[in-house]
């Protein structure tokens, strides 16, 4: 069968066959997510991945009872989404990592999606174009730019639903175990190994950051922090930034 071009739908009966040929992980850090734990459950449990894996950061909530009762995979870890996720890896035998968030929205196709893109072994990884969950024409604006900026950089950021080969993430050393911008330094050392796929599919991202603080003040935070990053200052010293703006 000839191969189809990347934006054809995965969905379509005549690539199923071949995808699974690819196993897929997804991995998840949580901390405190009793809130929107039941309803992610449902959903996960519907998605189809080869490998499921939870990692809790050592919860106070009722995360971990949630999480012991819907007999979903789950381990702890020190609390550090950089640690859970590499913790979370170390538990996972797939030739594709995918790690998303608890308050990102994803479906079956877009384990597909992935798995379509990663057909082209000179792709090393990628993410996807993020939508926010908030109804308000200025969500739809941030999010157009995060899309824009990030497919421009080649820089995504854990929002976006970050995959990688397994190859390459063992070849890395997985995810930087920093106090901040662990997902853009995990893009940018990406970047040197490979093609970057860049999913205009979109996943969806909770609002709940910028309608908790506000949209200006969490934008020009966002702006702050990834500037003094680029600048080179310490990740230790960017968290202390982001905790006392918050």
């Amino acid at each position: 069968m000839d191969k189809l071009p990347i934006s054809v739908n995965p969905v379509a009966a005549g690539w199923r066959s071949v995808l699974t040929e690819l196993s897929l992980a997804i991995v998840v850090p949580v901390f405190n997510e009793e809130a929107v734990l039941p309803e992610w459950i449902v959903k996960a449990q519907q998605w189809g991945a080869d490998e499921l894996i939870v990692v809790d950061g050592g919860s106070t909530d009722h995360t971990c009872r949630l999480l012991a009762d819907s007999h979903i995979r789950w381990i702890s870890s020190i609390l550090g989404r950089a640690a859970q996720m590499n913790a979370g890896f170390q538990e996972c035998k797939s030739d594709i990592i995918l790690f998303i968030h608890s308050d990102t929205i994803i479906n079956s196709s877009h384990l597909l999606a992935v798995k379509q893109a990663m057909q082209d072994k000179s792709v090393v990884g990628g993410r996807f174009d993020v939508r926010l969950s908030g109804d308000g024409f200025a969500f739809r604006v941030i999010a157009y730019f995060i899309n824009l900026r990030s497919r421009l950089s080649g820089i995504s950021t854990g929002d976006q639903c970050q995959f990688v080969r397994r190859s390459v993430f063992e070849r890395m050393g997985g995810f930087p175990e920093q106090a901040l911008m662990e997902d853009i330094e995990f893009s940018k050392r990406l970047k040197r190994y490979g093609k970057i796929a860049c999913l205009r599919q979109k996943v969806v991202t909770s609002s709940r950051r910028w309608e908790s603080h506000g949209i200006i003040r969490t934008v020009l935070l966002m702006w702050k922090l990834r500037f003094l990053y680029w600048l080179g200052v310490s990740p230790d010293k960017l968290a202390q930034v982001y905790r006392q703006a918050r």
